[in-house]
């Protein structure tokens, strides 16, 4: 397991299509393994924005984070992460999805890439499991900018619980 970032959006009530918030971000130490997590506790600004239509939901969420405490053999934490998303609604739950995690690391040595830019997309579905309600998707991604250490190809899994008003 890796660190745990937590983002917080405050967002006005509204009747309009667009939703949007800002709020903090935080990444607590939590890394079960030293290579899975940075060793800096780290905050900063969050925001997002969503516009859903009758058969579409598109926006971004995003965040920068910078580190203020930790263990000094680790390097200090200067992050940038934009997540644009669009999702088409099909039928029976079934929805397209894309919703890459473009990231920047400005603290990346010289030299080496300071961006990742993943393009791709994927499937899911939301649906039912009693009266629990739940989405599963997947999706793959071609890191078309990546840093040297970084794969080529990305894949997320995801199963969430849903808990509709």
């Amino acid at each position: 397991m890796g660190d745990i970032n937590p983002q917080f959006y405050f967002s006005p009530r509204t009747r309009s299509p667009i939703t949007w918030g800002v709020g903090p971000t935080f990444v607590l130490l939590k890394a079960t393994l030293e290579v899975l997590g940075q060793g800096q506790w780290s905050a900063g600004p969050a925001a997002v924005v969503v516009v859903t239509t009758k058969h579409m939901v598109f926006g971004a969420v995003g965040n920068t984070i910078w580190s203020f405490a930790g263990s000094s053999d680790r390097e200090n934490v200067n992050q940038m992460l934009v997540q644009p998303c669009i999702n088409d609604n099909l039928s029976k739950g079934w929805y397209l999805v894309s919703a890459p995690i473009i990231t920047a690391n400005w603290e990346a040595a010289s030299g080496d890439e300071q961006w990742t830019v993943p393009i791709g997309g994927g499937f899911g579905r939301v649906f039912a499991i009693g009266d629990e309600k739940v989405n599963a998707s997947v999706q793959a991604f071609w890191n078309v900018v990546r840093p040297d250490n970084a794969g080529d190809w990305s894949h997320r899994a995801q199963f969430q619980f849903l808990f509709p008003r």
